[in-house]
């Protein structure tokens, strides 16, 4: 079911199964994506999530919070597993280069992709890519973070996505243009809700993208590594 994969031709962006995102197509039942859901902020200060940030920080684990239009993201990077996906990751947040991006490719039930546009869908300057990290033994399930990239299995710079639900299919599976997969460096520890709703906005065409983009913005506000 997985063995045709569509690029975009540009750069930076995630490979995905032809038969997939037709099946998703096919099978998506239309969500209600309330107007003024997207233009409210979701406070994320409750107990719950300091803990969770406080217990990812004792394992070892750096934390972004990554400030958006919906609310606050908080992934737990693992520096251990896929060291220089974290260290490109963490350079990024550090520049300040995620403030101001958006989430610019968005499918229910599946994932959601940003880290390289800016708000007129242009692809902003990065660094070079780095090595992919796949084959650390983590795997792409439910709201984990993974690094997008072309057909290179070594061409991963700035954009990332958050897997909305459990893509084992795009896991590592050998060392081979087709096997090496994508690679997990972290996961959220909160926002797991409103990742989801990401994932239900209404979608359509934008700037050079044919379809998946967000009618309305979702605004990486600020990423910031917590201390």
């Amino acid at each position: 079911m997985h063995n045709r994969l569509l690029s975009r031709g540009f750069h930076g962006v995630t490979l995905f199964s032809v038969t997939f995102l037709a099946a998703l197509l096919l099978q998506a039942t239309p969500v209600v994506f309330a107007q003024d859901a997207a233009e409210s902020v979701v406070t994320v200060t409750d107990e719950a999530t300091a803990r969770a940030v406080n217990q990812a920080q004792d394992a070892g684990h750096p934390v972004v919070a990554l400030q958006t239009n919906l609310g606050t993201l908080h992934l737990a990077l693992f520096p251990e597993e896929a060291p220089k996906s974290v260290e490109n990751f963490l350079a990024y947040v550090k520049d300040g280069f995620y403030n101001g991006t958006v989430f610019h490719r968005v499918i229910e039930g599946f994932m959601i992709q940003g880290g390289g546009m800016d708000l007129r869908l242009e692809a902003k300057d990065t660094r070079d890519p780095v090595i992919n990290e796949a084959d650390n033994g983590l795997l792409n399930e439910q709201f984990t973070l993974a690094m997008a990239r072309t057909g290179d299995p070594h061409s991963a710079t700035s954009q990332f996505f958050i897997n909305t639900a459990n893509n084992g299919f795009l896991d590592h599976k050998g060392k081979t243009p087709t096997g090496w997969g994508y690679a997990v460096i972290g996961k959220l520890v909160s926002g797991m809700r409103i990742a989801e709703w990401m994932s239900k906005a209404p979608t359509g065409p934008a700037g050079p993208f044919p379809s998946d983009v967000p009618v309305t913005p979702l605004i990486i506000e600020k990423a910031q590594l917590l201390q």
